[in-house]
């Protein structure tokens, strides 16, 4: 089978916990979700195309930044409370009147924390192979600067390549991870991976469900991953495994 390998940089970066916000925290990889998400939409995909997705990576260290924080909760402006008052025209259900009211907007400071130097190494296989040469073409020579997690989150592209993945069992001897990776807990069993590493339950795609009349919510398939630590976590011999062409391991869900 045929996959696009991307190797990706970036400086400083956040991978957004859907569950933090006081403290921003961050996924050790991007998720499969922000993965997808960014890949639509250098391509320009205006509806899903069905992917698999292999994600490793490394970073260097984690620091914490501030950010500017805004708190909204449709109370009426109250001097003391809050630090900003913004109007806004409505109309009175009971009269029909248009009415103006005030309502009050918190702002803070909050903190985010940022992976430092990140170098990612991610494989691409879309079910159609006929996509292949777009995500080539789109990735080599992007219509604007390419993001992944924040928007500010600005990447470097440093290689694209269409490779050959191949399967085979592992011979003579055990094999170490060279990146952090996301590995589905379904892939090997205990025994051919030992671990006892993380275990993230983590988005991939959503579908549109209509809970009421004009009103949907998303609905997330998740994937079940351990995070795989490079040079500490090795799959076992005789364990079947899929690798690129030039020995890189792949971990698709």
């Amino acid at each position: 089978m045929r996959a696009i390998r991307l190797k990706l940089y970036q400086n400083l970066v956040n991978y957004k916990k859907p569950t933090s916000f006081q403290l921003k925290e961050t996924y050790p990889l991007p998720p499969y979700s922000t993965v997808i998400g960014m890949i639509h939409y250098v391509c320009g995909f205006e509806e899903y195309k069905d992917m698999s997705i292999s994600i490793q990576g490394k970073y260097h260290s984690k620091v914490n930044d501030l950010w500017t924080r805004y708190e909204f909760s449709c109370a009426a402006y109250e001097k003391g409370r809050h630090n900003i008052k913004v109007s806004s025209r409505e109309i009175n259900k009971k009269t029909g009147e248009e009415i103006e009211k005030t309502y009050g907007i918190i702002k803070g400071v909050s903190t985010a924390e940022l992976l430092v130097d990140v170098e990612l190494l991610i494989h691409i296989k879309p079910q159609d192979e006929k996509l292949l040469d777009l995500i080539y073409e789109n990735f080599t020579k992007p219509k604007e600067y390419i993001s992944l997690g924040r928007r500010e989150d600005i990447v470097r592209v440093d290689e694209v390549k269409i490779v050959e993945i191949s399967n085979e069992e592992l011979e003579d001897c055990s094999v170490k991870l060279n990146y952090d990776a996301y590995i589905p807990v379904d892939m090997f069993s205990k025994s051919d991976f030992p671990s006892n590493a993380t275990i993230y339950n983590l988005n991939k795609v959503y579908n549109k469900i209509k809970i009421k009349k004009n009103t949907t919510i998303r609905q997330w398939e998740k994937v079940k991953v351990i995070h795989g630590v490079m040079n500490r976590n090795e799959i076992t011999e005789g364990t079947e495994i899929y690798k690129d062409e030039d020995n890189n391991l792949v971990f698709f869900a």
